[in-house]
């Protein structure tokens, strides 16, 4: 029997800080196993893309996970497909998830785990582009370091003053105010052009980039990037198809810094970047987590897809 989890499924089942303790541990412990995460992406004769990201895999989980994603810009919501969460003993199909509320999940609470990771103790943070991803990032950054004000800019102002209301902060009317107005800057649209500069930035300030996960994608300029201690959470994907595609090198991967083998920020007065493209091990970490909790609750619906 396969369990089927919804969004709603997903939501009641996911919880920031067991999501957050889970994400930390696979950015320890990943690059211990031995085979490899795939990223293959792929135009389409629509106004779209397809990705794949096999197989999820992290020590110690006796399972594996497959995602599909369509991306399509103009669509509400812009992502949508299904991760399969595969049993590793004999490749049984335990659980269809919603991609889109998981992908979300684990991109903005492992953003503010990197995020917190390397920030310093300025507490303004700033976000650029107030859809999905943003929202669990401020979620998490919640859990992390409370207290902290907020202000956002969004191309949709009425989507800004949603998200402005909902995390009690204001809006601004471009990226370049928030970056002059936050500490922390988070940076989650679908930008083909630079939103921020060297000279948008100042010392001591962090940004982190969820934008820039495929070709052409980009929202740092390379002046800034150059200018930063950049912290990756693959160095592969993030020069080919990432935050460094268009120049730029990685000091360091999150799993480094988690590790304690770099040290993140240097000082005080460091510029610091954290630029992921996402991992399959990431979908694999909160779907396992959410499969084990909706099976303890009782949540979802099970459906024999071999009847």
């Amino acid at each position: 029997m396969t369990l089927v989890l919804t969004r709603g499924d997903l939501e009641s089942v996911l919880e920031p800080q067991a999501c957050l303790a889970a994400l930390r541990e696979g950015f320890r412990t990943a690059d211990a196993v031995p085979v490899a995460g795939q990223r293959v992406r792929t135009d389409l004769p629509f106004p779209g893309t397809a990705t794949a990201l096999i197989p999820g895999l992290l020590p110690g989980i006796e399972a594996y996970t497959v995602k599909v994603n369509a991306k399509f810009p103009g669509a509400q919501p812009a992502l949508r497909g299904v991760i399969c969460l595969h049993s590793g003993q004999d490749g049984e199909l335990l659980a269809l998830l919603d991609s889109a509320t998981v992908t979300a999940w684990r991109t903005g609470l492992a953003a503010a785990l990197g995020t917190d990771l390397l920030a310093g103790p300025g507490e303004a943070v700033g976000v650029i582009g107030a859809g999905a991803q943003a929202e669990l990032v401020v979620r998490g950054l919640a859990a992390l370091r409370p207290g902290s004000a907020l202000v956002v800019h969004d191309t949709s102002a009425d989507r800004a003053a949603a998200f402005a209301g909902r995390h009690g902060g204001r809006v601004l009317s471009s990226a370049a105010e928030v970056a002059a107005a936050a500490d922390v800057v988070l940076s989650a649209t679908w930008s083909r052009e630079p939103l921020l500069r060297l000279a948008d930035a100042r010392r001591g300030q962090h940004f982190t980039s969820l934008g820039a996960d495929e070709p052409g994608k980009v929202e740092l300029a390379v002046d800034l990037l150059a200018a930063a201690t950049v912290v990756v959470d693959d160095r592969e994907l993030a020069t080919t198809m990432g935050a460094l595609a268009h120049g730029g090198t990685a000091d360091a991967t999150l799993g480094e810094v988690v590790r304690g083998e770099h040290p993140g920020r240097a000082s005080a007065e460091s510029l610091t970047v954290y630029a992921p493209v996402g991992l399959p091990w990431q979908d694999l970490a909160l779907s396992w987590l959410a499969y084990r909790a909706a099976h303890r609750e009782g949540i979802g619906r099970r459906v024999d897809l071999l009847a």
